[in-house]
């Protein structure tokens, strides 16, 4: 598989909120999901170079560290470091990479329905972040013309 783009964002992982109505029946996307897509777009464009949102299938392959609580008292921030805490807390993954997915459209890949595959790794760390590798499929897309030979 040819890796198209890794990100290593060393901010916390935020999910996808959901779209939120005025009043007057407008739908917006709250503020801080907005400026989540924001920042990841932003480190995206970086380390894509200026090279052009690829056409093929993609896999995502994800790490997504979330931040021990300060208020746990020390032993349990040491079993959750240790990997012996999940984290079954919000944000959910696939709020997660809902965000992460929407932020990467038109800038590693054209649309979010390429990505095909994928695999994610939830746990504690010290500081919360994501690392991110989004790789080319070796399979045509649904749009192919022609079998590749």
């Amino acid at each position: 598989m040819k890796t198209v783009c890794s990100l290593h964002l060393k901010f916390d992982p935020v999910g996808k909120a959901r779209a939120r109505s005025t009043k007057n029946g407008h739908h917006f996307t709250p503020e801080k999901t907005r400026c989540y897509e924001r920042d990841v777009a932003i480190q995206a464009k970086l380390a894509m170079e200026g090279r052009p949102p690829t056409e093929m299938p993609v896999k995502l392959s994800t790490a997504i560290a979330f931040k021990v609580p300060e208020s746990w008292p020390k032993w349990k921030q040491r079993d959750a470091l240790d990997g012996l805490i999940a984290p079954t807390v919000k944000p959910d993954v696939d709020n997660v990479l809902k965000a992460l997915k929407d932020a990467l459209n038109g800038i590693v890949y054209q649309d979010d329905a390429q990505v095909v595959e994928g695999d994610f790794m939830k746990f504690y760390a010290v500081q919360g972040y994501v690392i991110l590798t989004v790789s080319e499929v070796q399979k045509q897309p649904a749009q192919a013309k022609r079998v590749a030979a």
